[in-house]
């Protein structure tokens, strides 16, 4: 009983300082910045210059906010977006491909963290963008060809806040300010959660045994087996949860930032179990596409795994 309670101590203590003393600033001066960005008319812009480029992969101009978000939000930000193209009479064939994309997209929550753990941003968020292209490519003229393409009266038009004062600057900052917080404790359950499953697998050596039991074969790979343990719990528990694995790792050790950015194209992605089942929750039929989305987020993710591999 010792043993546990020191365990969810030092997870408890560990996801604490990761939350509020790397992922909450990071968060709030990111996403202070992106409503200003927004608020000012700037993300119209980009949107409406990008709209008619990326259409040829399956993307409106909802879809390119939904990029957006997911690169310089959170994972969780294109729900919001996802809804609206639902509701505004997007065909099924946009919103496969749409969805595919932010699935295959690394995911600014995890992404900024972990810039300070060292990632490389520039690389990741390159890779990211072609990915994310590629998966929507994939899934809109592949995987979901069969998906009905027939839109209705489609309004694109984004509705934020303004900021035309100084009034207006203040109020989008306190919001996008308590937007990063809730963000930020939000993460603290799963992380406190996911950083007790690792220990106690550490404690009780069932670590040692799976990575003695797939070392021939990760050799074979020329897979580093620190690797399996990030891995797990970044498709059971989610990006987050695996930040605080991978944070712990460096800490200790065990893992070093150069296998962090290699492994960066499979780690950094919201397909997983906790983000497609947020990401489906957006509408119902944004979930019935999600099965051609998954097979198209697969090839934008292997595209940028390699990418990664080759330069990270």
């Amino acid at each position: 009983m010792e043993i546990l309670i020191d365990i969810i101590l030092r997870a408890g203590r560990s996801a604490i300082e990761l939350a509020l003393f790397v992922l909450l600033p990071v968060m709030v001066v990111m996403l202070a910045l992106m409503r200003l960005l927004e608020a000012k008319g700037v993300v119209d812009r980009v949107v409406e210059r990008l709209a008619p480029l990326l259409r040829p992969v399956g993307l409106t101009g909802l879809g390119v906010f939904a990029a957006l978000q997911i690169n310089f939000v959170s994972f969780a930000a294109p729900v919001a977006t996802l809804t609206m193209m639902e509701g505004r009479g997007a065909s099924s064939r946009h919103l496969a491909a749409t969805l595919a994309m932010v699935m295959a997209m690394q995911q600014a929550n995890v992404t900024f963290p972990m810039t300070a753990m060292g990632l490389d941003f520039g690389l990741t968020l390159l890779l990211s963008l072609v990915g994310g292209l590629i998966a929507a490519a994939a899934t809109y003229h592949g995987f979901g060809r069969e998906l009905s393409a027939r839109e209705g009266d489609v309004d694109e038009t984004l509705h934020h806040r303004v900021a035309e004062d100084a009034k207006g600057v203040l109020d989008v900052i306190n919001r996008a300010g308590a937007e990063a917080f809730k963000i930020a404790v939000g993460a603290i359950p799963m992380l406190v959660l996911a950083l007790v499953a690792v220990m106690a697998l550490r404690t009780s050596g069932a670590i040692d045994l799976l990575t003695r039991a797939l070392a021939p074969l990760l050799a074979a790979l020329a897979i580093d087996p620190a690797l399996i343990l990030p891995t797990l719990t970044k498709y059971i528990g989610g990006g987050t949860a695996m930040m605080g694995v991978m944070d712990e790792m460096i800490r200790n050790g065990s893992a070093t930032v150069a296998s962090m950015n290699r492994s960066a194209g499979f780690l950094i992605h919201p397909l997983d179990i906790p983000g497609v089942a947020v990401l489906i929750s957006a509408g119902r039929r944004v979930a019935e596409v999600w099965k051609p989305a998954v097979f198209g987020a697969i090839v934008g993710i292997a595209v940028r795994t390699v990418g990664h591999v080759l330069f990270g």
